[in-house]
């Protein structure tokens, strides 16, 4: 076993099984999981041993600069102070040497007294104390079994944990909403306890038991929110709002500060008091047994329970969520809400939107109305791609932002020019927009296309004409079997799908109708395709838009030119992943097409027409010369690309643009030519570059990152 992709930074464990107080709306013995009914009430010696000891075997494998551990219940100051003591001096002995231990406890607070608290300033344990605000809002909800308020007996814990000598262990407040609670008189509570921090939660909710809408209203959890944001922002801001943050942070291409929003990896593992690991503990709103792995602290390792399809499930961002989700412009801040409030027994399972997916969307447009968060934000990964830390993140989000740009040059391309074009136009449009709807995917793969957009500017222009749309959908749609058949214009005796190769026709038909049986017939003419190492690229010689490079491009190659072509791109790649292994991440995430051409390609004129997508290439038998043609087009698509979607420099300033350019390339291809001088001068050119009055602050940051990577 190699590991899991994203270590588990964050354990919550469950000291305690039982809890003093009767919440009414606790997801642990008021919703569907009710596993807590069999496990111990309190965490033994040899669970607590074991839990320490496979946390610091898995900080130690993947030398994790530090781990956060949350003490958890039930109720977790039940378990007393004598076995607390043991819980804390096991993790802190384990992690001695190893990585740091961020140590809390999550609490009620009822119980809290000097005795816990010499404890946590022993062991640097911080406290966080669950309130819902003012009486009122707190007796809705925390009550004892008897029905007695729990809020004086919070108050004097509150007040106990902010004197100086304990102000250092209090981490903050965790206020569950309800959204018929009075807003500010339960921010004006919180704010008068002075907490650090204050943590606003969701109520755990599903599309089989969805949360309360007083009225039937569409965003009253939005509503309720951006009335506390109001009277916290009049107020100065005094203390941090994580969940607030979180959006601000997102917005601007920063990271998500709270597990219930944005698109970072789950990280996250519960040990139960009896040593069973489970995923987090909000899955136990969705249904019984939802949070369970099967794994244990005795017998599995951290990196074991890592492998559970439910964590990996939340492991890969943006390509985890529903296509509702993925299609939705904020779904950078709102990463598909808390996995829990996602799930549906209909089948669907996790693979929704959340339940309070309107709320969040108005909670985050109107927060970035109100602050203005994303006018600076750069795309994800825009650091990566500038100092060459992990080209592979950045290029999938420049991918997604393409399609984006070559989505509104086909409208434009319809709105301007289909009209005229008349009913062959009109069919083919309908035909993009009842794919688009029946599969996102094969949308995605036409807007992706790297020719797409070179022919939609050039039908903009006069330059092309629109029926090869048709010729694209055919290429799209017909292996998926997504359609029967498609009409397509030809041109000198060929129907041409980009992408895919090419079919002889009668040359008297300017139009041929193509089902997929044609794409194997004997007048079918495929793509070469290139596949080793995580390279997967076809050789494209018979697009007839493929012309967009500022160099000829080379005819249908000849048996022994696509033979050097299969010989020598392998080569090149195998330098590429030796020399520059954060570019060739890049360039298997996103290159498609190898264009080839007609002679070298002159830098200064070079043109990257295809984007990253597609790289024009004169084939030679050096592989080094390949390599470095290979990723001096992709970089300089990956800067075209760029500034599709980030000011980076007045591009009225050419001298900078070129600098830009020449400079963000030889920080790549210098380490493919080990030549040193070259390097130098490439430093010479960045020191150029790093005082240009030109730049942003975006660009500033991007050149920033070139110098790191030199």
């Amino acid at each position: 076993m190699t590991g899991p992709t994203v270590p588990l930074r964050q354990l919550v464990l469950k000291v305690h099984s039982r809890c003093d107080l009767a919440c009414r709306h606790c997801y642990i013995y008021e919703h569907a999981d009710q596993s807590w009914s069999s496990r111990p009430r309190v965490i033994s010696q040899e669970t607590i041993s074991w839990t320490a000891l496979r946390l610091a075997e898995h900080a130690k494998k993947h030398q994790l600069a530090s781990v956060q551990v949350i003490l958890h219940g039930g109720e977790p100051l039940l378990a007393g102070p004598a076995r607390l003591r043991a819980v804390c001096e096991a993790l802190a002995n384990a992690l001695r040497g190893v990585c740091e231990l961020d140590l809390r406890i999550h609490t009620n607070a009822v119980q809290l007294n000097e005795r816990h608290l010499d404890l946590f300033a022993e062991y640097g344990v911080r406290v966080g104390v669950s309130l819902d605000g003012d009486r009122a809002a707190n007796d809705r909800h925390r009550l004892f079994a008897n029905g007695r308020s729990s809020h004086d007996k919070v108050l004097r814990a509150v007040a106990l944990l902010d004197q100086d000598r304990y102000r250092h262990l209090y981490a903050g407040i965790l206020c569950t909403i309800d959204v018929r609670n009075d807003p500010v008189a339960v921010y004006d509570a919180l704010a008068d306890l002075r907490p650090p921090r204050i943590d606003f939660l969701l109520p755990h909710a599903t599309w089989d038991e969805p949360p309360l809408r007083p009225d039937g209203h569409d965003t009253p959890y939005a509503d309720w929110l951006l009335t506390l944001h109001d009277r916290w922002s009049e107020q100065g801001r005094p203390m941090p709002v994580r969940l607030f943050d979180s959006v601000v942070s997102t917005l601007g291409g920063g990271p998500s500060l709270t597990e219930s929003m944005g698109l970072e990896a789950a990280d996250v593992v519960v040990v139960e008091t009896d040593g069973t690991y489970e995923q987090a503990d909000s899955l136990k709103t969705a249904y019984d047994g939802a949070p369970v792995t099967g794994k244990d602290v005795f017998q599995h390792s951290l990196d074991e329970v890592a492998t559970h399809p439910g964590i990996a499930a939340r492991q890969h961002g943006l390509d985890d969520l529903s296509a509702q989700c993925r299609a939705c412009p904020v779904v950078r801040s709102c990463g598909g809400g808390l996995f829990a409030h996602r799930y549906r027994s209909d089948g669907t399972g996790f693979d929704n939107p959340s339940v309070f997916c309107a709320d969040l969307k108005e909670l985050i447009l109107s927060i970035d109305a109100r602050t203005d968060a994303s006018a600076t934000r750069p795309v994800e990964g825009f650091d990566a791609l500038a100092d060459g830390s992990d080209e592979g993140v950045g290029v999938r989000e420049l991918a997604r932002a393409r399609q984006d740009v070559t989505r509104g040059l086909l409208t434009a391309v319809h709105g301007e020019i289909g009209v005229r074009a008349g009913e062959p136009w009109t069919r083919d449009w309908q035909l993009a927009l009842d794919l688009g709807q029946r599969d996102a995917t094969l949308l995605e793969a036409l807007l992706s296309h790297p020719s797409t957009r070179t022919w939609a500017v050039r039908c903009l222009d006069g330059a092309a004409a629109p029926g090869h749309l048709a010729s694209l959908l055919a290429a799209v749609a017909l292996p998926e079997g997504a359609v029967d058949k498609v009409a397509v214009p030809t041109s000198d005796g060929f129907a041409h799908l980009p992408g895919r190769g090419r079919l002889r026709v009668e040359p008297v038909a300017s139009t041929v109708e193509l089902t997929a049986g044609h794409l194997t017939g004997p007048d079918w003419e495929p793509l070469r395709r290139v596949r080793c190492d995580g390279l997967d690229v076809v050789l494209d010689d018979c697009d007839p838009h493929r012309d967009c490079f500022g160099t000829p491009v080379a005819g249908r190659l000849t048996d022994a030119e696509t033979e050097l072509g299969l010989h020598v791109l392998p080569q090149a790649w195998a330098l590429i992943r030796k020399a520059v292994p954060p570019v060739a991440s890049g360039i298997a995430a996103g290159v498609r097409v190898i264009t080839p051409l007609a002679a070298p390609p002159d830098p200064e004129h070079f043109v990257p027409g295809g984007g990253f997508g597609a790289l024009g290439v004169h084939l030679e038998p050096d592989p080094e010369r390949v390599a470095v043609q290979l990723v001096r087009g992709f970089r300089l698509g990956v800067l075209d690309s760029l500034l599709d979607v980030c000011d980076l420099y007045d591009e009225s300033d050419a001298r900078t643009g070129t600098l830009l350019g020449d400079t963000y390339v030889r920080a790549a291809t210098d380490a493919l030519r080990h030549d040193p001088e070259a390097a130098g001068r490439t430093h010479d050119r960045w020191a150029e570059l790093s005082v240009a009055g030109s730049l942003t602050a975006l660009g500033r940051r991007f050149v920033d990152g070139i110098g790191r990577s030199l």
